[in-house]
């Protein structure tokens, strides 16, 4: 075809385009229709509908397939072909957990799981009508880029880290146990966060958190400024042990669940407000004296609420050491919890994994797309507001 039939053709697609309710998402799904053409023509050897002496098997229909993009839900029509299956490149690469979902079907079928069973809970993942093949073929080498991922090198310095477990309930020995991956967040001196570890354990004590940090710093982790988390008494033991200078936050929306389980229901509301005033004061000043006044206020009527109070105040109050850095990033573990509550709500369809490698490579393929995606969003923590500190702590270094 020559140049201006090209050019005139380009033409008439773009006016098409534009004239859709969503042109860049029109465009979107031309081209993911024109790439699994491109891709399964070349898997079965010859274009649909045409003979041709190298092709292996055959086209048997199209089955529908959503794809959620940054524009929005694509329907694709997925060309099915008879031996081996199709699954789009671009799917198989880009959605590891939906990998680690199929995976996890097919070791719960291995272990004796009903057909009728493995089939409900494939419907409920929506991976619905899958073939075995198929499975195989997407699956591939998933593990393998998940240990890549939870071993890989990390940075010398994370200014903040935040740490947490999360519990599910596993099969281990025929027995349905609780078990805990450790996860921990971090950010970098550009200001993006990253996930940068999760490793199970059976208990969470001094020892093994001790471990855990251990293997942050066997893979070149050095200095960590501040790490925030609850008040784990295996964790803030850890802490001081394994990262000498680094300060410890206590994460202030756990401690106000502490002091308000210490009251009573009909006044949680009242005392909450209050509460949350301390820690959104200018400074540390402000804020001690506002815990003060709350105690002389509250100490007679919840004197055990109130004691936790005073006890826990100092370490919830840790964020203010960094004044530069928007102090609702880092005095709480939120940014933890809504990553958690994110994966629970994906693995409470599952309900007990048919055992801990399986759980950990759901969790781990869900954290690999939340890091990916972190990457291509604007700064967690602006990077000008983190160079002052690093040159004040390089400063008062070399005195």
């Amino acid at each position: 075809m020559a140049q201006r039939d090209y050019k005139a053709l380009l033409e008439k697609m773009l006016t098409g385009f534009l004239l859709e309710e969503d042109p860049l998402k029109a465009m979107l799904e031309w081209l993911t229709e024109e790439l699994m053409r491109v891709e399964a023509e070349a898997k079965v050897g010859a274009p649909k509908g045409k003979h041709s002496q190298e092709r292996t098997p055959h086209f048997s229909g199209y089955r529908v397939r959503r794809l959620h993009t940054r524009l929005g839900t694509l329907y694709l029509m997925v060309p099915k072909v008879r031996k081996g299956g199709y699954i789009p490149f671009f799917v198989a690469e880009k959605k590891r957990s939906e990998a680690a979902l199929m995976s996890l079907v097919q070791e719960a079928f291995i272990n004796g799981v009903s057909t009728r069973k493995v089939e409900r809970l494939a419907k409920s993942l929506g991976i619905e009508g899958i073939s075995a093949s198929q499975v195989s073929e997407i699956t591939k080498g998933l593990d393998e880029r998940v240990e890549e991922f939870r071993t890989r090198g990390l940075r010398e310095e994370y200014p903040f880290l935040w740490i947490d477990a999360i519990y599910e309930k596993v099969l281990v020995e025929g027995k349905v146990e609780s078990v805990a991956v450790m996860v921990a967040y971090g950010v970098d001196m550009e200001g993006q966060r990253e996930v940068l570890a999760m490793e199970p354990m059976w208990e969470e004590s001094e020892d093994t958190w001790r471990e855990f940090m251990k293997g942050l710093k066997r893979r070149g982790l050095k200095r960590v400024w501040m790490v925030i988390s609850d008040a784990h008494r295996g964790i803030q033991a850890a802490v001081k042990k394994e990262w000498l200078g680094t300060v410890w936050q206590r994460c202030k929306v756990h401690f106000m669940r502490n002091i308000l389980a210490r009251v009573p229901h009909r006044d949680k509301r009242r005392l909450a407000e209050k509460l949350k005033q301390i820690w959104q004061q200018p400074d540390r000043r402000s804020a001690e004296k506002l815990a003060r006044l709350i105690i002389e206020e509250y100490e007679s009527k919840y004197p055990e609420a109130m004691s936790c109070l005073e006890e826990g105040l100092e370490d919830s109050l840790q964020f203010y050491n960094f004044p530069e850095v928007d102090k609702r990033r880092i005095s709480s573990t939120n940014v933890l919890e809504r990553t958690n509550r994110e994966i629970r709500r994906r693995s409470r369809v599952v309900g007990v994994f048919p055992s801990v490698s399986s759980y950990l490579r759901l969790i781990t393929s869900y954290l690999m797309e939340y890091t990916e995606d972190w990457a291509n969003e604007y700064a967690y923590i602006k990077p000008e507001k983190l160079r002052p500190v690093w040159s004040e702590a390089l400063t008062q270094g070399a005195n």
